[in-house]
């Protein structure tokens, strides 16, 4: 079967022929004129082959093609048949008749090629021409574009491009076709560009051999020197380039303006062939062997390094143009159009070489313009068609820059543009800093021109130049470090112009710029560390930061769209530092994996351009199945990919190990050597300001900043001065030249590479170096120093260093003489012969090499040796890019590339200020949603960054800005509900500070106050939920209270008809107006209500326990500093604040220990300076005990709380007692809950003493007060060090409450406060008699002591007395029957008394009984003086009516304080009596209860203790012990309640006292503690009894007087043995007749005369039995005894001795009257015995019932006894301790009480 190709072929030369022949010329049908014609010809050659084979393949495709082709090129077709023979080329391209792989295919493509190029054809009109000129774009497209395109060569390419570009260009054809050529060359670049990976930078020899085939032939010259005169450009003088052969070659005219060459130097001039008609093409490929551009204008030796190797044998051919026409060009009227004949718009780009020159073209044996010769022989070599590769992708990249060259007067900007725009195809398609010789293109004129570009006013040049620096910078940032520097500056300077003409779309397109640089991940930080951290470099991003910031905020107060791009900028640091917080957050390792993989499929795919491995696959299938060509430039590089290995993947390996730069010591500098390297930056400006002010100065100071090191290291110094870019020149000139710094210089002089520099170029870069001073001996002195280093250095080329020196002079005055324009005025510059002869005989009396003196001269008359301080414009751009190219060369423009989120740290703490000072401004100013939505987001992000970094400053200033967002603090509070409600922005701000503040509070620490300013905000406008106003309550009956009372009306005072007229006087609008507010400020209110739901504060507290404890300090400190200090406080505030502090303290109970002292010193504040009661005080004591109730049970802590409980000791007594009953009712449920927890004496002595002040009203120890006199009222709460300090001279001062570590030293301190003197005694309410007996009561007060006794005594109470001797101000009921209450629940629960809390419970319980004697009559004698008012919680509310702000938190103060509860019986008096008689019942009951179980619980304790070993107090169980501290006050306090004016009360005492005389316990008590008993007890009640207790009771009273003496006598009898042992026996016995005497006259009926003559009877009878008044001694066998009572009973029962022994009566009838004087005297010095202490006694009265006979007696004067009174007993040398309440009792008549309530005073002035 035959090959369809075929017929496709042969269908194609029947078209083409059939044009050709339908063509008039062949109007003649000869067969001969076919023969003839060679084009007929040709195609019937080829019919004939076709006709033999059955394959198109059988054929080459040169063969079929050639016909074709030849009508392309032939001058004589017409336009409509070369347009015929062209579809049919592309068809067979199209159809893939050229087999790629054909060993032919590489000539028919170039062949092809070159036809296509070169088409001619006659022209007709201009559209018809137009379409063939569009085949012959889609010909070369689809030519380019299959995969046959492989094979063209380097030349073709180049032909094929400059062809598009020459249509591209034409500004005579149409639009559309221009548009056509433009896409096209978009593909084919796209193409060329794809396929870059594929190609190889090639090796150095390969790469020559190459270029030589390359070469154009010489031909005869065609250009006129008159057009070269018009058409080239005015030039600048060059820079030197040195060739391989040491020489510089130079030729003035190629390069444009802007000094950047088309053509390249090292080569024979050489010029394009024009077959027939004018040409030119762009020019040829040209790569050095190192790949660098030998053009690259560099200035120095330095930056040519890499190009010693470049060789005379490089190529490079310019686009040169011919303007004489071949003589072979037929004569014909018809005019010939071909694309070359487009009348040139290139040519004038270039005038070419000197010579141009042309080649004539045979017809058949044809020469390319190339100089590529198309036979047989040739083609059939196949080593001479090299495909196409790198060097015309180098050519093209060349040519598109040189497009974009501002400078170039050819260049339009149309020319420009499209220039622009083919290079993003190509960046965007090819990874180029792999290929050194592209990069050499960037580094210099791509960047320069891009550079030269941003400063011209064309928006749409500009923008494209933009859009290409993003591209170099994104992928090539590495490689162009001071690139990139001088970009971001530019665009900082269009950002910041303040130039009115600047279009605001050029900064809008700048900050884009920068906004998408700054999306590039890591661009910042390698910011950051590149230049920030570069010693050298400017603070990239920190003035970035800056410059961002600063253009957020609208001057005009109007937002634009370049505010929002730099805050953008700015938000993307934030956002990608905090993506990778987030990161880190959620799944370290995971995502770390995760990242390593991403990064090595990226860097794969995305390093070279190439796309994956599955897109691979895709597109080979595809082009498997595939005919036609692929629809783009990429597409098709993909498919020609041909399984290379890309190129970029074999320089990875060479990228693995990157390098360091110096300053750094590894790749990821840490944080610390970043920090001092920006130190040591710092240090190194101010050093160079210093420097460039006076050099001497700027050494010295980084000399002592120690930079450089003391003393001066010469070369140390040189190589600051030669890196250091921000040096003034001049000074360096003037430093290193100063004749003292000779080794300096030296040094400097070291530090250039002279070596192999010509000696102008050597002197040329020494003298960029710094300003050449004026002075002569300066300069010589520079001079010599230079030439004698570049002498020895390259070698000693001359006779001698003076001959150096003296040619170094010369090129300096050559130099001046070229190019000064003041010397120029005046003289003709000097030419190269007078150079010469100037120098003759300089080299040792020699010539110097004329050749290199003519190299010299011409040099450096093409180019000046700049000095860079004196040059302005375009030389000056020209000195400072070279110095930038020349630093790039260094180690210096080592450009670290990081991970991305490498110093996420470091950045944000630069950026966090700017960026949130932008967001605040744009969330103040915007409107919009969507920009209030992304600052809020903003917000949160920089929030999360900062709670991961721990930045607490950053929060705190965030949080800061957002509450004032929210308007909660700078509104009024009336206003706040309704400006808050319909604020959306201020409560999407208030949602947000609150969610932070949940989210990150650990890291809040200033900001809390702000926090808490607003919670006060919401609370006055009483928005906050109903839970955060509640609080927990004791006396309340729901047990809450809400901190916002109501009010009440403030014009109390008003009567109920005047507020009733003033209603009548308002009118209904008014009247409406002040009821209920406007329905929209209601629904605002909800909303505001709502809103706070939503931001849920209580999360405040309730949180809290999550928080870090810096963080939580830092809340209370803010929650403590809302205090009475401040003038304008309001209590409400203080009370809110303070029950917020509470809750997070007990949240945070599990560390409570951490932050109570800060608590308790508040609460001191609060309670012990509070001067009156008010409500802030009663919250604070609730809020004490609550606490207390709470942290007992923790047990690090409750030795800590109960001790502060003392501060309520401390308060002062008003204060404490308007709060009593909240103290009682919260001691009542601390007990309950927490008394097993409380083990110390201590604490129960606090607990015990808070009882009795609250409940009794007794005034709390003196030790506790709290002296505020002394100290200074400001101090606030003291430490307990400080307490002790303030007060020096009372030395019995102690602070209320101790310090953790006092607590524990202070009980093993004596207690008693000073040594006991005998005056201390007296003042304290003893009567001492005796001295030894003094000694004993000091040595008993030292033993208790030496117990661990309470801390806290008081002051020595009398024992002789019932009560004890407290001071009991006033109480309040409720609060003493709670206190009661209390006690009842310690005593019943056996557990709850314990050896630390038996006494002290004791004596609570005798006080409570003198609180409730007579049922408190105290509180009912005073008058009432405050009421307990039940509205007394309400608050008024007209505090804020009048004056706003100022009024509501200070203008009326006294008003606005609000009035606390305070407590009156008023409600409760009916139930007074009731509820006091059942308190004195319970207390009995209590007392008893104690009594009876008091030995069983002391020894019970003593037992114990056996068994366990402890350090504390030893427990005796024995009855000493008992009786003094357990029996004898309880007994006491039972005795007490017998005197009680309530008879019930009174009879029920008296039957519990008898009862617990004569309990069996008691039994074990010896004679002492029986006779103290009488003394303490019996007789002080008896005494007692005697006043007129209970006047309206007078049955009563002496029924229990009676009761009272019967309980004397039994109790005297039934222990009479023990008693009789003792030595004051008598005294005792005296004193109980004493009694009867009194009690026989006290009352007024009868039942005391009869009842006490029978108790004496008994006890006289019984004494008498027993043998006591019995003596053997005496002569009556009677002892003193009987004598004396006889003598005491005749006084008040005259008649009883008769009654009951009348025997002796009548045996002694005189002995009264004997035994009268002694019997006295001995009584008196029973009672008298050390008269010191005791007053003076008025001499008795007789009674009115004594005998006449003893009316008659002078009064009784008591004398001593001359002898001792014996009574069966060792005389009485003893002193006794008497009760000054016994002397009264011993007076014959009572003395008569003072008129009016008897005052409890203290024992010394019972005495008076």
């Amino acid at each position: 079967m035959v090959d369809k190709n075929i017929y496709i072929v042969q269908g194609e030369i029947s078209t083409v022929v059939g044009a050709i022949k339908r063509n008039s010329r062949w109007n003649t049908h000869t067969p001969l004129d076919e023969e003839q014609d060679p084009l007929l010809n040709s195609f019937g050659h080829l019919k004939e082959i076709l006709n033999n084979i059955k394959v198109i393949s059988d054929v080459e495709p040169n063969v079929f093609l050639r016909p074709f082709l030849e009508v392309v090129r032939s001058e004589d077709t017409t336009g409509p048949i070369t347009g015929l023979a062209l579809t049919s080329v592309n068809k067979f391209l199209s159809y893939g008749l050229l087999d790629a792989n054909h060993e032919a295919a590489g000539e028919a493509i170039e062949n092809m090629a070159d036809a296509v190029t070169h088409a001619r054809f006659v022209g007709t009109d201009p559209a018809s021409d137009e379409v063939v000129l569009m085949k012959i774009l889609q010909v070369l497209r689809t030519l380019l574009l299959t995969p046959v395109g492989a094979h063209l060569t380097n030349e073709s390419v180049c032909e094929i491009m400059q062809s598009c570009f020459r249509i591209c260009f034409e500004t005579r054809l149409s639009e559309l076709l221009r548009k056509s050529a433009e896409h096209t060359l978009v593909d084919m670049v796209q193409l060329l560009f794809s396929r870059l990976p594929q190609f190889k930078e090639e090796a150095k020899s390969y790469m020559g051999a190459n270029m030589k085939k390359l070469k154009m032939r010489a031909g005869g010259i065609s250009e006129s020197s008159k057009w070269k005169k018009q058409k080239r450009s005015p030039r600048p003088p060059r820079h030197m380039v040195r060739s391989s052969s040491g020489q510089t070659e130079t030729s003035p005219s190629n390069a444009l303006t802007g000094g950047v060459p088309f053509i390249d130097e090292g080569l024979s001039r050489t010029s394009l062939p024009a077959s027939d008609s004018t040409g030119s093409s762009i020019c040829s490929p040209s790569t050095t062997d190192s790949g660098l551009d030998s053009c690259s204008k560099a200035t120095s030796k330095e930056d040519l390094s890499d190009l010693e190797q470049c060789g005379s044998s490089d190529l490079t051919c310019g686009r040169v143009s011919s303007s004489t026409q071949s003589e072979n060009r037929r004569a014909e009227p018809t005019q010939s159009t071909s694309v070359e004949s487009i009348p040139e718009v290139l040519e004038d780009k270039e005038a070419g070489a000197d010579q141009s020159d042309t080649t004539s073209v045979h017809d058949m044996d044809y020469v390319n313009p190339r100089g590529v010769r198309f036979t047989q022989t040739t083609q059939r070599d196949g080593a001479s068609l090299i495909p196409y590769g790198l060097p015309c992708l180098r050519e093209l990249f060349r040519f598109l820059i040189s497009l974009t060259n501002p400078h170039d007067r050819h260049n339009t900007d149309a020319m420009m543009h499209m220039g622009l725009q083919l290079l993003t195809v190509a960046l965007e398609s090819a990874q180029i800093s792999s290929y050194q010789s592209l990069l050499v293109l960037v580094k210099d004129e791509l960047c320069r021109h891009l550079f030269q570009l941003l400063n011209v006013d064309r928006m749409n040049l500009y923008a494209s130049s933009i859009r290409v620096c993003f591209l170099l910078f994104e992928s090539m940032r590495a490689h162009l470090k001071f690139q990139l520097e001088m970009y971001l500056k530019i665009l900082m300077d269009v950002i910041t112009s303040e130039n009115m003409k600047m279009p605001y779309e050029m900064k809008e397109t700048a900050l884009e710029a920068l906004v998408q640089l700054w999306r590039i991940p890591s661009f910042v930080t390698e910011l950051y560390i590149n230049y920030d951290c570069d010693f050298y470099c400017t603070n990239m991003f920190e003035d970035l930061t800056k410059l961002l910031s600063k253009n957020a905020f609208p001057v005009s107060g109007q937002l634009y769209t370049t505010h929002l791009l730099s805050l953008e900028a700015l938000l993307t640091v934030i956002d990608s530092t905090e993506a990778h917080c987030q990161n880190k957050v959620l799944n370290s390792t995971a995502q770390q994996e995760h990242t390593e993989n991403a990064s090595a499929d990226g860097g794969s795919s995305h390093g070279n351009g190439a796309p994956s491995s599955a897109e691979l696959k895709k597109i080979n299938v595809y082009t498997n199945q595939y005919k036609c060509p692929p629809t783009s430039g990429h597409l098709m590089a993909e498919k020609m990919r041909m399984g290379r290995r890309d190129q970029a993947d074999i320089d990875t390996a060479e990228k693995r190990t990157p390098k360091i730069p110096h300053r750094f010591l590894s790749c990821l500098p840490n944080s610390q050597e970043l920090l001092d390297i920006k130190t040591k930056k710092k240090l190194l400006i101010t050093g160079t300001e210093q420097f460039n002010q006076k050099p001497k100065k700027g050494i010295q100071f980084l000399q002592e900043k120690g930079l450089l090191s003391s003393p001066m290291d010469t070369s140390q110094v040189a190589q600051w001065l030669r890196e250091n870019p921000r040096l003034d020149k001049k000074m360096i000139g003037e430093y290193v030249s100063d004749r003292n710094h000779m080794e300096l210089l030296d040094s400097f002089v070291n530090t250039f590479t002279f070596q192999g520099l010509r000696i102008d170029e050597a002197l040329r870069l020494y003298l960029e170096a710094f300003r050449l001073p004026g002075e002569a001996p300066v300069i010589q002195r520079l001079l010599e120093t230079f030439t004698d280093n570049w002498h020895k250095v390259n070698g000693s080329p001359f006779m001698t260093n003076d001959a150096g020196f003296a040619l170094a002079y010369a090129v300096i005055m050559l130099n001046t003489d070229q190019h000064n324009h003041n010397v120029r005025k005046q003289n003709i510059p000097m030419t190269v012969e007078q150079f010469k002869k100037n120098l003759k005989g300089v080299n040792g009396n020699k010539d110097f090499d004329q050749d290199m003196l003519e190299d010299i001269y011409n040099a450096i008359k093409n180019e000046e040796i700049v000095m860079p301080d004196e040059q302005t414009g375009l030389v000056k751009e020209n000195y400072v890019w070279s110095v930038l190219l020349h630093r790039g060369a260094t180690p210096e423009g080592l450009f670290l590339q990081l991970p991305a989120g490498s110093y996420d740290h470091d950045l944000f703490s630069m950026t966090w200020g700017p960026t949130i000072a932008a967001l605040s401004y744009v969330f103040d100013k915007s409107l919009d949603d969507t920009i209030i939505q992304k600052a809020i987001t903003g917000f949160r992000k920089c929030a999360m960054i900062a709670a991961h970094y721990g930045f607490s400053d950053v929060f705190d200033n965030l949080i800061i800005s957002l509450c004032k967002f929210t308007t909660l603090s700078s509104e009024s509070v009336e206003n706040l509900p309704t400006v808050f409600g319909s604020n959306s922005k201020a409560q999407t701000a208030a949602k947000t500070m609150f969610d932070l503040s949940h989210r990150h509070g650990n890291i809040l620490r200033e900001g809390w106050k702000n926090i808490l300013e607003s919670m006060l905000q919401l609370f006055r406008a009483e928005l906050l939920p109903k839970a955060m106003v509640e609080v927990e309550d004791f006396v309340e009956p729901n047990g809450k209270i809400s901190l916002q009372r109501e009010e009440t009306p403030s014009n109390r005072g008003e009567s109920a008809v005047l507020s009733f007229v003033n209603w009548l006087t308002l009118s209904g609008a008014e009247q409406s107006g002040l009821r209920s507010p406007s329905t929209e400020n209601q629904e605002a209110k909800q909303a505001a209500i709502l809103c706070i739901k939503q931001c849920d504060p209580e999360k405040l507290i309730t949180e809290s326990k999550f928080l870090q404890l810096e963080s939580l300090q830092e809340l209370m400190k803010a929650l403590i500093s809302v205090s009475p200090d401040e003038e304008n406080y309001d209590e409400e505030d203080s009370a809110f604040c303070l029950e917020m502090l509470l809750r997070i303290v007990l949240e945070n109970r599990d560390r409570v220990s951490c932050v109570w002292q800060t608590v308790r010193d508040h609460f001191f504040h609060l309670c012990v300076h509070a001067t009156e009661s008010c409500f802030l005080v009663e919250r604070a004591v609730v809020g004490l005990l609550r606490l207390a109730i709470r942290l007992l049970r923790r047990e690090d802590i409750s030795s800590q709380v109960l001790l502060s409980l003392r501060l309520l000791l401390m308060m002062k007594p008003p204060v404490l007692s308007r709060v009593s009953r909240e103290v009682s009712y919260g001691l009542h449920e601390l007990l309950k809950t927490n008394a097993a927890n409380i083990h110390c004496t201590d604490d129960w002595y606090t607990l015990f003493s808070l009882l009795e002040c609250i409940g009794a009203g007794v005034k709390p120890p003196a030790s506790f007060q709290f002296a505020s006199t002394n100290s200074d009222p400001d101090t606030g709460a003291q430490s307990d060090s400080e307490l002790s300090s303030h007060h020096p001279s009372e030395v019995t001062f102690d602070p209320g409450y101790t310090s953790d570590s006092e607590v524990y030293t202070k009980h093993n301190k004596s207690r008693i406060p000073r040594s006991m003197t005998d005056v201390d005694m007296m003042s304290s309410g003893w009567l001492v008699v005796g001295k030894e007996e003094c000694e004993s009561v000091s040595k008993a007060a030292a033993a208790a002591v030496s117990v661990k006794a309470p801390p806290l005594h008081h002051p020595l109470v009398n024992q002789y007395s019932l009560t004890l001797g407290q001071d009991l101000g006033q109480h309040d009921t409720k609060s003493l029957l709670k206190c009661v209450e209390t006690l009842s629940f310690i005593v019943r629960d056996a557990a709850h008394v314990t050896p630390h809390n038996f006494e002290l419970c004791v004596r609570a319980i005798r006080v409570f009984v003198e609180a409730s004697l007579n049922g408190g009559y105290r509180n009912h004698d005073k008058k009432k003086i405050h009421k307990y008012d039940s509205k007394s919680r309400l608050r008024r509310k007209g505090r804020d009516k009048d004056g706003g702000g100022a009024a509501r938190r200070g203008g009326g103060r006294a008003s606005n304080q609000r009035l606390s509860r305070s407590h009156s019986d008023d409600e409760e008096d009916e139930g007074v009596p009731a509820s006091y008689h059942t308190v004195s019942l319970q207390l009995l009951d209590l007392m008893h209860t104690l009594h009876t179980r008091a030995a069983n619980i002391y020894s019970s304790w003593a037992e114990e203790q056996r068994h366990v070993e402890t350090s504390g107090r030893k427990i005796e169980a024995d009855s000493q012990t008992l009786w003094s501290s357990c029996w004898c006050p309880l007994l006491q306090g039972i005795a007490w309640l017998c005197c009680d004016a309530r008879r019930q009360v009174r009879m029920q005492a008296l039957t519990y006292l008898q009862r617990a005389l004569l309990v069996h316990d008691l039994q074990t008590l010896d004679a002492t503690e029986w006779e103290s008993c009488f003394n303490k007890v019996l007789f002080p009640l008896l005494t007692k009894l005697l006043d007129n207790i209970s006047p309206a009771d007078v049955g009563g009273m002496e029924e229990t007087r009676m009761r009272a003496c019967t309980l004397l006598s039994k109790v005297f009898l039934q222990h009479l043995s023990p008693l009789l042992s003792l030595p004051t026996f008598a005294a005792l016995w005296l004193t109980i007749l004493d009694f009867m005497d009194k009690y026989m006259h006290a009352g007024s009926s009868d039942l005391l005369l009869e009842a006490i003559p029978e108790s004496l009877k008994n006890m006289l009878l019984v004494m008498d039995t027993a043998g006591i008044f019995h003596s053997a001694d005496s002569r009556t066998g009677y002892s003193d005894l009987w004598e004396i009572t006889w003598e005491r009973i005749v006084c008040f029962l005259p008649l009883l001795r008769e009654e009951l022994f009348k025997q002796t009566i009548i045996t002694g009838n005189n002995t009264p009257h004997i035994s009268s004087g002694p019997a006295a005297q001995h009584h008196s010095n029973l009672l008298s015995a050390d008269p010191g202490p005791s007053p003076p006694r008025s001499s008795p009265a007789p009674p009115p019932s004594s005998p006449p006979s003893s009316i008659s007696q002078p009064p009784l004067i008591l004398q001593p006894l001359a002898s001792p009174l014996q009574v069966g007993v060792p005389p009485m040398s003893l002193p006794i301790i008497l009760n000054p309440a016994l002397i009264e009792a011993t007076s014959p008549v009572p003395l008569l009480p003072p008129p009016g309530p008897r005052p409890t005073t203290g024992p010394s002035e019972q005495v008076n």
